[in-house]
């Protein structure tokens, strides 16, 4: 089967050395899902290969001309340019602890090679919203990230929240009116704000769910644990340490 071209817009998940010159990207693409490319010579000091590397870092958002070959495990790009060129995130601490943390629960989640064309839309406009946010907005986002990116899985938190189920049983994924007879679930006012949070629509709504430092450190536990339960080998998010201390 020849290599097809195709034209794609592709997120930067990560980013291995090849060689003297050459890198491994791996990314999240609009039209195959997780692919992995082999970019050489982007590594070289030449004055032709000057700054390309920088188009791969995490997060990073691309327009592609891929080679594509479904039994290829490794394509080839054949040219790539910003799809959108972020203001902050590659370079604001904050908005670039969130957007790893986000980079690492999607790589976490995605297994197989196939095309998700709404979840890959969901995640570019939640990493366009985090690149214009401030403040608040900005600090809650990795809750709205990991809670909205759930429904993409198979596994979203059913929103029964009420006066009488004030527990959110996190084996179960929703909201019971006894405390569960194990460990995994939140109650009172983390169990209260989740329900606000799976309402959520928009992130300018976020503006309205004022946390403190703590508690969204907390809640970010919680919602790691939730995970860890649903996917099998999750293992532990090495972004989330980071992400914790910088929020406040």
């Amino acid at each position: 089967m020849p290599d097809k071209l195709h034209k794609t817009k592709g997120i930067v998940l990560r980013t291995v050395k090849y060689g003297e010159t050459s890198i491994i990207v791996t990314l999240f693409t609009e039209l195959f899902g997780v692919q992995s490319y082999l970019v050489n010579g982007v590594r070289t000091s030449t004055k032709k290969s000057s700054g390309k590397a920088g188009y791969f870092q995490p997060a990073a958002m691309l327009e592609m001309v891929v080679y594509h070959n479904e039994l290829k495990h490794l394509n080839r790009i054949k040219e790539f340019k910003w799809a959108h060129l972020y203001k902050y995130i590659l370079s604001d601490v904050p908005k670039n602890a969130v957007a790893l943390f986000m980079i690492e629960l999607l790589t976490k989640c995605l297994k197989q090679p196939e095309e998700n064309s709404e979840l890959f839309h969901f995640t570019e406009d939640v990493f366009l919203e985090l690149d214009e946010s401030v403040g608040t907005v900005m600090a809650n986002i990795p809750l709205f990230f990991a809670l909205h990116l759930t429904h993409f899985f198979g596994f979203r938190i059913d929103d029964n929240y009420s006066s009488t189920k004030q527990f959110l049983d996190l084996q179960e994924g929703g909201f019971v009116n006894e405390q569960p007879h194990h460990p995994h679930f939140l109650e009172m006012k983390q169990a209260e704000v989740t329900s606000h949070f799976l309402k959520v629509m928009q992130t300018e709504e976020l503006e309205d769910i004022k946390l403190n430092h703590d508690f969204r450190r907390n809640l970010l536990l919680a919602y790691e644990t939730y995970y860890r339960l649903h996917i099998n080998d999750f293992g532990v998010m090495k972004s989330l340490p980071v992400l914790r201390e910088i929020l406040g």
